[in-house]
């Protein structure tokens, strides 16, 4: 299983992102292609560069013409000339896009006018970021906290504070983020409404054997952080092992039991691996509840952070646990015209379980018209099926 990690210490914008592409390893004709079916006149060129004392790829974008204004529907036709692997996402971060600024300048997305994003050089980015990661055929996408920035930048109407309202916008309940040590703007629109797109999830990098790394860098060459985004790509599918995991508890028994799902998201975001609540009777008789976060050794200060700040608890206990992990696969089938994720667990190369993914599962559901247990009836056919096949 091929995972993906971005490193945002320095934010990210569609150019950097390219470049990280770029830099890992993904031909640079495999993002001109793309573009070059739109004929807009688009050319790609990369750069080896240095920021900071490190080696990165400098993508410069060549237009015919240095701006555009189009609405939504002009972009979404335009990319009806590409593969629909490329068009899908690519169609969704601009509508991504739309929906932030319609928010932002509180009018109706058939209104929003795309002046920065809608400009040559925007398409190339989101076109070219969606090729680039179509090419790397990751299982999973992960990031860690994104920076944006602080201070102020410009855009076609004027000033605009950082971090801009339009990244808000889009990363809000999406994205895991944080101002940065940069006093500019370190992550742009474009930047935040690709990673909302294909991040799968957020939080320190995930457990792998590294496989390549690339860098992709930005226009400035900071004094206070390395101006690059890193891609590191490799390997997580896992044998039978052993982890050494923290897991953290706390005693609570004053808190709205309503309260709870917002606690256990918010442990989630600072990257805990599971949370849960338990019922427990305290001292006196009290009712209460234990609330219980694991997690890798590196965020359990941010995990205790998130607990004290979501709850009511003036105290946690830590203690290292160990965790037997399953060699796991990702697969995918079709229930009902709707694509629909299975994790299949082995042990021993043995399969001991499937589930399926529960979003998914409700997504095919809506679509069809049908109810939940229905589709997870039909999808365990389809498994069951397919074991007999084989």
């Amino acid at each position: 299983m091929t995972v993906g990690w971005i490193d945002g210490t320095a934010g990210a914008s569609g150019d950097m992102l390219l470049g990280a592409l770029v830099d890992v390893g993904v031909p640079l004709e495999a993002v001109r292609s793309p573009l070059n079916a739109l004929g807009l006149g688009i050319g790609l060129r990369a750069e080896p560069v240095v920021r900071a004392g490190l080696g990165a790829t400098r993508i410069h974008v060549d237009v015919d013409e240095s701006d555009s204004v189009r609405r939504l529907d002009d972009i979404i036709e335009l990319l009806d000339l590409l593969d629909s692997r490329v068009r899908e996402p690519a169609a969704s971060t601009f509508r991504r896009l739309a929906e932030a600024e319609a928010g932002v300048h509180r009018t109706s997305i058939d209104e929003v006018h795309f002046h920065e994003v809608g400009a040559l050089d925007s398409i190339a980015d989101v076109v070219g970021v969606c090729a680039g990661f179509v090419h790397l055929g990751l299982t999973e996408l992960h990031c860690s906290t994104l920076s944006l920035g602080s201070g102020t930048t410009r855009g076609a109407h004027g000033p605009i504070p950082v971090p801009a309202p339009a990244v808000l916008a889009v990363l809000r309940d999406v994205g895991l983020v944080a101002a940065g040590p940069a006093p500019y703007e370190s992550t742009t629109p474009t930047g935040a409404a690709l990673l909302a797109e294909w991040v799968s999830r957020w939080g320190p990098m995930p457990t792998m054997a590294v496989g390549a790394t690339g860098s992709g860098a930005g226009t400035r060459d900071s004094d206070v952080v390395a101006n690059v985004c890193r891609l590191v790509t490799g390997d997580a599918t896992t044998r039978e092992r052993t982890d050494v995991l923290v897991q953290i508890d706390a005693n609570v028994d004053d808190l709205d039991p309503r309260m709870w799902p917002e606690a256990i998201d918010a442990v989630m975001q600072a990257g805990a691996l599971d949370a849960w609540v338990t019922p427990i009777v305290m001292k006196k008789g009290r009712p209460a509840h234990t609330f219980s976060a694991l997690c890798d050794e590196s965020i359990v200060d941010a995990a205790c952070t998130a607990i004290f700040d979501s709850t009511s608890t003036i105290g946690v206990r830590r203690h290292v646990v160990d965790r037997e992990v399953l060699d796991r696969v990702m697969s995918e089938i079709v229930i009902a015209g709707s694509p629909i994720r299975v994790k299949t667990a082995s042990r021993s190369g043995v399969v001991v379980n499937r589930s399926l993914e529960w979003d998914d599962v409700i997504d095919a559901a809506r679509r069809s018209g049908t109810r939940p247990k229905d589709v997870v009836a039909d999808a365990m056919a389809q498994l069951s099926d397919g074991d007999r096949g084989s």
